[in-house]
């Protein structure tokens, strides 16, 4: 049971770190070259706490059903911003 947990965390976790990161360094005013560095640095904090979050779910599916969903989900804002013309 952990297995799945940990596995949610790595994986699924890994992609919605990156999506969330992704979307506070795209949205933040100016252009987004200058937020790469603490992007990078504020990455492995944020996926440590997602990682953690993955921990509090009953089962490994409900963590991978989360996580996974939510990961789609900030990628897709990730693609609906670039696509609108709203970042570059």
């Amino acid at each position: 049971m952990m297995w799945g947990r940990a596995s949610a965390a790595l994986v699924p976790g890994f992609f919605l770190a990156a999506g969330l990161m992704g979307l506070a360094c795209w949205t933040l005013p100016g252009p987004w070259q200058s937020t790469l560095v603490p992007g990078l640095v504020a990455f492995f904090p944020l996926w440590i706490c997602v990682a953690g979050a993955a921990f509090a779910f009953a089962s490994g599916a409900r963590a991978w059903a989360w996580l996974g969903g939510l990961a789609i989900a900030s990628l897709g804002g990730l693609w609906l911003l670039q696509h609108a013309g709203w970042v570059q």
